[in-house]
């Protein structure tokens, strides 16, 4: 028995050093360093540009739209043109997008760059996805994706308190364009760090496709399985939830209670660690229970951390809520991993773009609304997001047996 589980440990390491979830790790590490430094703290940069607050609402919304737009044309390009030309491809026009914010003068225009800046955390999600599927077997694919997930909260832990330090130090405006030219460099080296992923070919074509042209989207819906829809169904209502307050949740920490730019960095840092500190017993965890428990507790958690900001009166009170925040991610590797396992392995990269894209369609109007309700009560967003987060959460546990993920 020994033996087999020395073993095991050895095959687990084994296909963590495989290239591909190597390099996606390492990009994923390099590109959300490179957002984090200003991401958070896009709110308050358009506020500063001369936006109302209902602009602000409607960033939140036009984010998720184009996060909805680019997720499928992501997956498409990824199966076509394979992992290596997609993923050098989004980075590039990221890039692009950061320079375009930085040089902005008013608020409108970062609505204009917003799609090419969403490459990075849409269009190559099913990128990601698709090199994770395509270089582990099921049994490693949770694990896999701990492993992605960790290494882009490392920097996420960090990033955010450094760019409420240069914006404490140097102003809003400045702050955040400094963060934005070093978002620049990091790109630039994520691009070359790419250029490493290797091509797995089949008789079907390029990484395993089936040529990315010969699908269309009710075809790929079509083979989309029953749990998968389930699992998106509930998904939708917790993103909700999320959307809801995503964009408020620097405004209310700032200006309701009162903590200051690094404070709310720290806070973000917060959050990131107590992700990091559950991944690797979730992911040991989900080997035994299953992965079911594991979503159910995640999307408990996305329900109560808009109840718990609300809650909270001082910096101490928003350090337990973004505890809270931080256990959201408890069960997103194994979320993530059973999307790969449903999907068809033709289809991989479009059918994890047509979920987010649904997904990210179906919360779009989410921020307005949270802007709207805002604008009578700073607090009501918040409850109302955690109503559709509970609703989500018994949704997910109520109509998705275990064995189906």
């Amino acid at each position: 028995m020994r033996e087999e589980n020395r073993d095991s440990a050895r095959d687990r390491r084994g296909f963590l050093l495989e290239p591909g979830v190597v390099v996606a790790a390492a990009v994923t590490f390099l590109m959300t360093g490179a957002e984090e430094l200003w991401k958070r703290f896009i709110p308050r940069y358009i506020e500063a540009l001369g936006a109302p607050v209902l602009a602000v609402g409607a960033y939140g919304t036009v984010r998720d739209l184009v996060d909805a737009l680019l997720q499928y044309p992501g997956g498409w390009v990824t199966d076509r043109f394979g992992r290596r030309a997609a993923l050098r491809s989004f980075i590039f026009l990221a890039a692009l997008g950061y320079a375009a914010y930085l040089a902005s003068p008013t608020w409108p225009l970062t609505f204009v760059a917003l799609p090419f800046v969403m490459c990075w955390a849409s269009a190559a999600s099913p990128t990601v996805f698709a090199i994770i599927g395509d270089a582990l077997p099921s049994r490693h694919r949770t694990l896999g994706f701990t492993v992605q997930s960790m290494t882009r909260r490392i920097p996420i832990a960090v990033a955010p308190a450094l760019g409420g330090a240069l914006i404490a130090s140097l102003g809003v405006l400045a702050g955040v364009r400094v963060g934005l030219a070093v978002a620049i460099v990091g790109a630039a080296l994520a691009f070359v760090v790419a250029g490493a992923i290797g091509e797995r070919r089949t008789s079907r074509g390029a990484s395993g496709t089936d040529g990315g042209g010969s699908t269309s989207i009710g075809d790929v819906w079509s083979h989309m399985p029953p749990p998968l829809r389930r699992l998106l169904m509930s998904d939708v209502l917790v993103r909700t939830c999320e959307s809801m307050v995503d964009v408020f949740v620097v405004l209310y920490a700032t200006r309701i209670i009162g903590v200051t730019a690094p404070q709310f960095g720290a806070l973000v840092s917060v959050q990131m660690v107590a992700s990091m500190v559950v991944y690797v017993p979730a992911a040991a965890l989900a080997r035994h229970i299953g992965r079911k428990p594991l979503v159910v507790a995640t999307f408990v958690a996305f329900a109560l951390f808009p109840l718990a900001v609300i809650a909270a009166s001082d910096f101490a009170g928003l350090v337990a809520a973004f505890v809270v925040g931080g256990l959201r991610e408890t069960g997103e590797p194994a979320r993530k991993a059973a999307i790969v396992d449903l999907a068809d392995p033709g289809r991989r990269g479009r059918t994890t773009g047509l979920y987010y894209l649904v997904r990210s369609l179906a919360i779009t109007p989410a921020a307005v609304v949270g802007g709207a309700l805002w604008s009578v009560r700073p607090e009501l967003p918040f409850v109302i997001a955690g109503a559709f987060g509970l609703l989500g959460a018994i949704v997910f546990a109520l109509s998705v047996p275990a064995s189906e993920v």
